[in-house]
């Protein structure tokens, strides 16, 4: 479901709808409803909009699919794609089923891919602490390593990173990829020039990665550094709560409203933003780089996205808080917003990317 636009593979799937849109193709929208039921604004750039329902629970199970694909598996999708010769665009691996059905075989296929997700859940089995969910993501990434390989030249696929691409070249064999920036919603640099009055970590603190980078920095950086230091996210833990509440010159901002959220971007002064997956495109660090000022990375964070320039990158504890000593009192200026502007505007033009898309599916 691609709206409302509150994650990553919404973003890019809803704004790459209206570009598309916009460059006159028409659209016939598929897609799983997760009980919020239909959503008028789809209307506005689908021809049409059809909903359904994905299978939860033990009767996704299998030995052979991964979750994220099997509890996708849906007859009437089928059924209503085979009702035409229209070229089949699946976001994500999650939607890829149909490429294991003969039915399909000499339909033009086509996979966005939000990650290599083998190793974005191999990423969340490393990061996790609870067993339950270790276990899950040990089981769904070596089955999605098997499934991926398996999958990767019965379409043609288009990463969001080099990055992804390289990776589906290099380990899986993938002949067909291309490499597609993200569509993002038009926008302009709001970075403010000057100084600001804290460090700020964003993101869905309920994912384990996202915790794990925080009780990271909390426990690696900022004990030792007395500069101001705000968390913001959905749904943080009791357990990332409590420790956040106990530590020195810190704040947590529990499930911040969207102008809440758009006040801390601007007023931070240096965003600090490590990671524990490596593959995909961190959207938290797209809306740092076009709201907020300075922004700290670890390599994993700007792995193949070609933002690098834009960033300041440490590989430890020790020199994050070198950076964010020397950057805690340095303005940000002109010339850094004016850096932005080239690199984000070449990167991340929706029309330009559309024309690009619209290309590769009809071959002009």
């Amino acid at each position: 479901m691609p709206y409302p636009v509150d994650y990553g593979g919404a973003m890019d799937l809803f704004y790459k709808l209206r570009a598309l849109y916009e460059q006159g193709v028409r659209i016939h929208l598929h897609c799983f409803d997760y009980g919020r039921g239909p959503q008028p604004a789809l209307e506005e750039y689908c021809a049409s909009v059809q909903y359904y329902e994905r299978t939860m629970g033990h009767k996704s199970l299998s030995n052979t699919l991964p979750y994220i694909v099997s509890s996708r598996k849906n007859e009437k999708l089928l059924d209503a794609l085979l009702r035409d010769e229209h070229p089949i665009l699946m976001e994500g691996i999650h939607c890829t089923y149909l490429l294991l059905d003969e039915r399909f075989r000499n339909r033009k296929c086509f996979v966005r891919l939000h990650n290599v997700e083998y190793q974005y859940y191999r990423d969340l089995y490393r990061a996790g602490s609870s067993p339950v969910k270790k276990l899950y993501y040990w089981m769904e990434s070596r089955l999605l390593k098997s499934y991926e390989k398996r999958i990767c030249n019965k379409a043609v696929f288009l990463s969001v990173t080099e990055k992804d691409r390289d990776t589906y070249i290099a380990e899986l064999g993938c002949h067909q990829i291309d490499y597609l920036p993200v569509f993002i919603a038009d926008r302009q640099i709001l970075s403010p020039e000057g100084i600001g009055s804290f460090c700020l970590y964003h993101g869905d603190l309920s994912i384990g990665a996202n915790e794990k980078a925080v009780l990271w920095l909390l426990k690696k950086v900022f004990q030792k550094l007395a500069v101001p230091f705000v968390i913001a996210g959905k749904n943080p833990s009791e357990r990332l709560l409590k420790i956040a509440t106990q530590a020195n010159n810190t704040r947590i901002v529990s499930n911040p409203s969207d102008k809440e959220m758009q006040d801390l971007l601007s007023n931070a002064h240096i965003h600090v933003l490590p990671s524990y997956t490596g593959t995909g495109i961190k959207i938290k660090l797209i809306n740092a780089l076009y709201n907020g000022r300075h922004c700290v990375v670890n390599a994993a964070t700007i792995a193949g996205t070609g933002l690098d320039a834009a960033c300041h990158t440490g590989t430890t504890a020790n020199a994050f808080r070198e950076i964010i000593v020397q950057l805690y009192h340095q303005p940000f200026s002109t010339e850094e917003v004016k850096l932005r502007e080239r690199l984000l505007g070449r990167l991340f033009d929706n029309k330009r990317n559309a024309e690009k898309l619209i290309s590769r599916i009809w071959n002009e």
